[in-house]
């Protein structure tokens, strides 16, 4: 089971995310146990992850972009990063060494498919109260089994079952809703949001997932930091 480190950076920060309500996101050292920085590279050198998922908050609301971060943060981790791309040219700036997640939010299956085809390439799944979040029709009007199954003729390192509405929140597993997930998707599956403690993590590995994304549970020691390392 892959323990992936989440880092969402604003402003150059690390913020503590909570439900996708990005407007309401602190920086996590006011809430976090285990670092007292919100610096993305001091956290790093702090708790010495080795895999992380970044999402760049302030390319995905249009407003900048924390690249420079990204490349450090790379040179230190094997490093996946959500810049809420809507087109190919959007990951231009993005390293080479970095996994692009194309998040449904943003990101029309033609162009996961199109992106697939150039580089390794992870999809994201984004839902809130189950409902796939989605500005491509096609997607938003189907559920998020359906999605998972039309992504299953691409060519994929994998895909992560977002959801948004339960990310920061350690309200733990869907069991019926992640086995069935499992059950109709192809590829290895990330769960992000809602993980509490080291007993979800083994539920989720008996399920069949891949990974998970943690940082809640990691910054209010219910995962030991070295489930990261």
């Amino acid at each position: 089971m892959k323990c992936i480190f989440v880092f969402d950076i604003l402003n150059g920060a690390v913020v503590h995310a909570l439900r996708g309500e990005r407007s309401r996101y602190k920086p996590v050292a006011e809430f976090s146990q285990v670092i007292e920085s919100s610096d993305p590279l001091l956290i790093m050198d702090e708790l010495r992850p080795v895999q992380v998922y970044v999402a760049d908050l302030d390319m995905i609301m249009g407003r900048g972009n924390n690249m420079e971060l990204i490349q450090e943060i790379s040179k230190r981790a094997k490093t996946m990063a959500d810049t809420g791309a809507s087109r190919s040219s959007d990951l231009d700036l993005l390293p080479p060494s970095v996994i692009p997640v194309l998040g449904t939010e943003t990101a029309s299956i033609s162009l996961i498919e199109e992106v697939s085809g150039q580089r390794r390439t992870i999809a994201s799944l984004d839902m809130s109260k189950r409902r796939v979040l989605s500005r491509d029709k096609a997607m938003a009007d189907r559920s998020p089994l359906e999605v998972l199954e039309e992504l299953n003729h691409i060519d994929l390192e994998g895909v992560i079952i977002m959801e948004l509405d339960r990310i920061g929140t350690c309200a733990g597993l869907d069991g019926e809703f992640l086995e069935k997930a499992r059950a109709r998707s192809r590829h290895p599956l990330i769960l992000g949001g809602g993980v509490k403690d080291e007993m979800d993590l083994e539920a989720l590995e008996k399920v069949g997932f891949s990974g998970a994304l943690v940082a809640t549970a990691v910054h209010n020691g219910m995962i030991p930091r070295k489930r990261i390392q």
